[in-house]
């Protein structure tokens, strides 16, 4: 369960799979790899329990890094590519990184980065150099390719998108003593979806992401192929499936709705017979969409619900979720609970309460004791703010966050409700409901509405989306003014920035005052 193990079994076999240029890193390379890397940390004084940091575009060296950092007991943090400089800085800084990887990609905002992070000791680049840092490869590549003496395991440390405020460094607990061991919620998606040995795995969302990270890291523990995509295309991604015979993959919503958007002569002509588990999860999948995927490709588009924290998982087959439409099934990892914030009591199968989670794997927000405290009860169950349901059959339906809820004449609503009701509108691509201030009632329900084809905006439409949001639920819970715009702000994890809409809007309201 480790590719130290593997590149002694199936030493020729493919780890992994560039798919835009086509480069292939055996295990027996990726071993050797990872050997060296881990000998130039140690070099460089890393110990185990130190932490670096990585800031890269999906590469070939990406993985190889992550492992070499994995077997020498290293915290590591991946950091997305799309942050500013400042942000970057913040969490380069934050998470006590003593080692910053980057790309020459990524060599203007790095040098930037740089400058902001004082306490930096090392700066390594992959693909080049610039001034201030050194070339990863010719470093490690003078190193002896044997592992090193004080093996050990290390683990990531990777920071919530910041969705609903600054980004938060997220620890894991982990067994650092077994370089073999996964983390425990990689335990239970290997039972669920059944990954080894024989799985071809399709990764078309960037690395530093929790969830490709992880489901990379996991292929390659049971000794899998990963085909990693440089960036996410649709087309491109079926012809990938067709050409790998990929048997899993992992998705965000957002990317089901643009293959469905292809013509029909581009679906059709794909062969997705061999997918076995395509898996879904960081954003709520209208329920409309999930229908056409599994009309499309058949019963293999499985989903499961968790966080960046991990300290609770949820899993649910298509043939599960046909009939419990709406579900993120039931928990794989930890016990789940229902509870009323304001009595703090658990509430019963069918009420709407925030979710917890007990008996999970122990996390902690770094260095936000405040945060620690914020996210457990009295009965130390922990939540990331998530709003729903059990049924009776134990099964767990998402109704939003609570960060999201909109307070309007004293009713609590939550949005998530009108985004599905309108995202089944034909017309509409995506759409984002929230709160804008209402001097009268505090706020008010707001929905701003990616159309397929924004040349059909027009207030004429925007009453007809409202009424149809009208028929399906209560007038309050619906939208009272609808806005259009070209593409909706979404991190590229599928998660919609909402804090930045409803920023903009605010803002507009106290001009406009």
């Amino acid at each position: 369960m480790h590719p130290s193990i593997h590149a002694k079994n199936t030493p020729d076999k493919p780890a992994y799979i560039m798919a835009g240029s086509g480069r292939v890193v055996s295990y027996r390379e990726l071993n050797d790899l990872s050997n060296r890397g881990a000998q130039l940390f140690r070099s460089l004084g890393l110990k185990a329990g130190d932490r670096i940091a990585i800031l890269m575009e999906n590469n070939a060296e990406y993985m190889a890094v992550c492992w070499a950092a994995q077997r020498s007991g290293l915290i590591y943090t991946a950091i997305s590519t799309h942050l500013l400089p400042d942000e970057v800085g913040y969490i380069v800084s934050d998470c006590d990184a003593l080692l910053l990887i980057t790309s020459k990609t990524m060599g203007e905002i790095a040098v930037a980065v740089a400058e902001k992070a004082p306490a930096l000791r090392h700066r390594l680049m992959v693909g080049g150099e610039v001034a201030g840092f050194d070339s990863f490869e010719k470093l490690r590549d003078r190193q002896p390719a044997t592992p090193i003496a004080d093996e050990c395991a290390g683990v990531d440390m990777l920071y919530s998108s910041g969705t609903t405020g600054r980004p938060k460094g997220i620890s894991v607990q982990f067994n650092a003593n077994d370089i073999t061991a996964m983390l425990p919620a990689l335990q239970g998606l290997v039972k669920k979806f059944n990954f080894n040995a024989e799985t071809v795995y399709l990764s078309p969302a960037p690395l530093y992401h929790a969830a490709p990270l992880r489901y990379n890291m996991m292929t390659m523990f049971v000794g899998g192929t990963a085909i990693i995509m440089e960036k996410f295309d649709a087309q491109r991604a079926l012809e990938l499936i067709t050409q790998y015979r990929v048997t899993h993959s992992q998705w965000v919503p957002i990317m089901f709705s643009r293959m469905l958007a292809l013509p029909e002569t581009v679906r059709k002509s794909a062969d997705v017979s061999s997918m076995q588990h395509a898996i879904h999860a960081a954003a709520p999948c209208p329920i409309s969409v999930k229908e056409a995927m599994i009309a499309w490709w058949g019963p293999v588009i499985d989903e499961y619900y968790s966080s960046t924290e991990t300290v609770g998982v949820t899993a649910i087959t298509s043939a599960e979720w046909l009939t419990h439409k709406g579900s993120v099934g039931k928990t794989i990892v930890g016990v789940a609970h229902i509870v009323d914030e304001e009595t703090g009591a658990e509430l019963p199968a069918g009420e709407t309460g925030t979710l917890y989670f007990s008996d999970g794997p122990a996390v902690s927000y770094h260095k936000a004791p405040q945060k620690n405290a914020e996210a457990r009860n009295d009965k130390g169950w922990y939540t990331v703010g998530d709003i729903g349901y059990q049924d009776d059959e134990g099964y767990i339906y998402l109704t939003d966050r609570k960060a999201f809820m909109i307070i309007s004449g004293g009713v609590n609503i939550y949005p998530q409700e009108a985004e599905n009701i309108l995202m089944s509108h034909p017309q509409v691509a995506d759409v984002a409901v929230f709160g804008v201030p209402n001097p009268e009632f505090g706020e008010e329900v707001k929905a701003v509405v990616q159309l397929r084809d924004h040349r059909d905006a027009s207030e004429s439409l925007a009453q007809t989306l409202i009424e149809f949001c009208r028929e399906h639920i209560s007038h309050i819970k619906c939208p009272r003014s609808i806005d259009f715009m070209e593409t909706l702000p979404r991190f590229d994890n599928g998660k919609l920035y909402k804090q930045k809409l409803k920023a903009e809007y605010a803002a507009r309201a106290q001009r406009s005052s």
